[in-house]
């Protein structure tokens, strides 16, 4: 299994967005890319810790690559919005690629590249390493499923 990790506004659409890719056989939500060790919720939502909520992608590549990962990331926000998605604004809903691997970086770069150049806009996403990752809170994980409710991605 490849793991992949974004962030493009609230977690919960995002996840629920990934997870009914074929090919992708985990979702998990989650902190990555700040300063704070085991944030909270509450305390990413503050702004203070840095963090941008993002969805762990466990995939099997035999069945859908990273390619196609970086392709459905474009389409499901607006990469030109700086630290906002929608109606969510802060820095936890910046667009962002987190890479694993080098293989990875290079991929999320020209495909960042590419989209910009076809669609002539000014993409604001990070491509950065994945650096101190930490799981959601439960109650997060799977809430479209769960609730029912909707969130603008």
């Amino acid at each position: 299994m490849e793991k992949a990790l974004f962030g493009a506004g609230c977690f919960w659409g995002v996840e629920e967005n990934f997870r009914k890719l074929p090919g992708v056989k985990k979702t998990e939500v989650g902190y990555c890319g700040g300063t704070t060790i085991n944030p909270s919720y509450e305390s990413v939502c503050k702004g203070d810790t840095n963090h941008a909520e993002v969805v762990l992608l466990e995939f099997d590549e035999n069945e859908i690559s990273f390619k196609i990962l970086l392709d459905h990331f474009w389409k499901c926000h607006d990469p030109t919005t700086l630290n906002r998605q929608g109606p969510d604004i802060g820095t936890q809903y910046r667009s962002v690629i987190f890479y694993f691997n080098e293989n990875q970086k290079i991929m999320a770069q020209d495909s960042k590249e590419i989209f910009s150049k076809k669609n002539n806009l000014n993409v604001v996403t990070e491509i950065t390493n994945v650096k101190d990752y930490y799981k959601a809170e439960e109650y997060h994980q799977k809430y479209i499923q769960k609730t029912g409710l909707h969130c603008a991605i």
